[in-house]
């Protein structure tokens, strides 16, 4: 038997040429296309704007999701809800949905594990697994998008801060990010996307290259090769004076701010003389920094550190004219964090 093709990772062209060899007029492709990003539809029944015997066709030989719910959490204040997803060939992801003031940001995973090794993530302690799909990145989206939609709510913010290294699957991720911003389907605008990389030298030159106007954020969190080799593998093969140089040349050619992730880890990287370093390091770059209170994992000894030291590194930073703001540490009672789930699975 002939695998089903998956809808969502076919683009509005592919979907048309299917179509055609169907013997089925090209507009059908549109309906089709609308029904799956603006009405959020995920069934071929639901297509009433169709013949049905075409949605039968569909049902026949179209696949409507690769994303099985096996396990869902909400935070005790209700902000947060968390739920791991079962793929196709059995490996699991996990995808955020974060609820705070007007806000409704959705945090998507982009591979099933991660080869970088970072030693405070879960995800990173898992291994590298696969790569997701341009499709199945994009439904994490479209599941809660359906589900706020029941409420009269829209997504406003999609970080692709999951599980994965995003630029390890940069054609898919981009992918799945222009589809989720085409005018015709979810039309999600590029500046509500933010890509979270660990710093991948040359992925980064080829995202400025594009000239994009989806943010970038770089998970630093350390302002020196020893330290940060020993938190980020990765650093080994991208030094920090190569990454911030990438950096600037990011912002030259794009004139957007980059940010700066800081997990703040008690006695490892959160003293006054860490924060005046990251400032000499930062100082003159167009930038901010996001300083993240410690998620705690079971494979990780470290704790975050203390109000105090989150304040005094956040004053010392202001010094150097660099903005910064402290992340709201969300989701805690859920193991929120990425791969905290999945790597139980």
């Amino acid at each position: 038997m002939t695998e089903k093709k998956y809808i969502y990772d076919l683009t509005l062209d592919e979907l048309q040429e299917l179509l055609m060899d169907w013997g089925e007029p090209k507009f059908r492709a549109k309906q089709i296309w609308q029904g799956l990003y603006q009405n959020l539809w995920q069934n071929p029944k639901e297509f009433r704007n169709i013949p049905k015997d075409l949605q039968e066709k569909l049902e026949e030989h179209i696949s409507f999701s690769h994303l099985k719910p096996l396990t869902k959490l909400k935070s005790g204040d209700g902000a947060t809800e968390k739920v791991l997803f079962q793929l196709p060939d059995n490996n699991a992801i996990e995808t955020v949905l974060m609820e705070y003031d007007k806000r409704r940001t959705i945090c998507i995973s982009t591979q099933a594990g991660c080869a970088l090794g970072c030693v405070f993530c879960a995800t990173g302690q898992m291994g590298f697994k696969k790569n997701l799909s341009s499709g199945e990145i994009s439904e994490q989206v479209l599941y809660f998008a359906k589900q706020l939609k029941e409420k009269d709510e829209k997504v406003t913010n999609v970080v692709v801060m999951g599980m994965g290294e995003p630029f390890h699957n940069y054609d898919q991720t981009l992918a799945a990010v222009d589809r989720l911003n085409d005018p015709e389907g979810l039309n999600l605008g590029a500046r509500r996307f933010t890509i979270s990389t660990v710093g991948l030298v040359l992925a980064i030159k080829r995202f400025a290259k594009e000239k994009r106007q989806v943010n970038l954020a770089i998970s630093l969190h350390a302002a020196n090769d020893e330290l940060r080799s020993s938190m980020l593998p990765v650093n080994d093969r991208y030094p920090i004076q190569e990454l911030i140089a990438a950096c600037h040349e990011y912002v030259e050619i794009t004139h957007r701010r980059i940010s700066f992730e800081w997990a703040l880890i008690q006695g490892n990287n959160d003293n006054d003389e860490d924060a005046h370093e990251l400032g000499r390091l930062l100082e003159g770059l167009l930038c901010h920094v996001n300083i993240i209170p410690l998620n705690p994992t079971e494979g990780y000894e470290g704790k975050r550190s203390t109000k105090e030291s989150v304040s005094n590194f956040q004053n010392i930073l202001e010094e150097y004219a660099i903005p910064c703001t402290v992340r709201i540490r969300r989701g805690i009672d859920i193991q929120a964090g990425c791969g905290q789930l999945a790597i139980n699975n």
